[in-house]
Formats: C-alpha cells, structure tokens, sequence
C-alpha cells in the first residue's frame, strides 16, 4: 500500500511546506519570564564597595607576641606552656603595656583544632588586644 496524494488544486487538501513557529515562540516567552523573575533572585539589591587587601610580607619585630597552638591543641606562649587562658590573660596584663600597641602573632597548626585557636583569638579580645596576626607559609610554587 502506498501514499498517494491527490493532485488537485484545492487550496484545503495542499501539503503544508511552512514551518510552524508558534510553539517555539512560546517556548521562547516561557524561559524569559522565568529568567526575568529569577534574576533579581540571584543578585543581591544592596550596593556595597567590598574592601581590597594584599597580602604584605612583615617582618617580626622583637616586641611581638607569637602564641603557638600545635595540632594536639596545647597553646604556647612563646616556648613555655599555657595551662589556661586566664594565664594567657594574666601575662598580656603583667607586660604592663597598652593592649592597642600589642601585636600578637598566632601560629597554629594546619591540623590543628580551630576550636582551641578561636579559645586564643577570643581570650586576646577580652584581654582587649585589636592587633592579631597568623602566620602561614607561602603556597609552594609548581
């Protein structure tokens, strides 16, 4: 059995040789309604100009404070063991010196706990030191 079209020249019977461009129009107005809406939803509406810092290589200076925290989480100062942080606290207070001068340098290890390193951070800042510093290694270069 075959196909056969009628050859006459009704305008109601002719193959239809058009492309039908309704339901791609459609679709089309579907995806910029959903992106219009969207949009506003990813971006934020508050304009804020975000600070800009770089990294500066510092010297240590001899009056800086270096405390140490190891990956067993035991924090030092300088050499010598801190049993507390009140201990901590007592000594920033015997340096007799004003808290806004201190630098205080934290180096803690890559494994360690950073629950005991935010126990430190947080002792410096009601001891009232405002100048804290960690010290890290540069990235290895490839």
């Amino acid at each position: 059995m075959a196909i056969t079209f009628n050859k006459s020249r009704n305008d109601d019977d002719a193959l239809m040789a058009e492309i039908n461009t309704t339901p791609l129009v459609d679709v089309m107005l579907v995806l910029l309604i959903i992106f219009l809406i969207t949009i506003p939803a990813v971006t934020t509406s508050i304009q804020v100009k975000l600070p800009r810092e770089t990294n500066q290589i510092r010297e240590t200076q001899t009056e800086n404070i270096i405390i140490s925290i190891n990956e067993v989480g035991n924090a030092y100062w300088f050499d010598s063991k801190l049993s507390s942080f009140e201990e901590l606290k007592s000594k920033l207070v015997a340096l007799k010196k004003p808290m806004d001068s201190l630098e205080i340098h934290i180096r803690g290890d890559a494994n360690a706990n950073y629950e005991t390193i935010g126990q430190v951070v947080y002792a410096l800042q009601e001891a009232g030191v405002t100048r804290i510093g960690f010290i890290t290694q540069p990235p290895v270069k490839n």
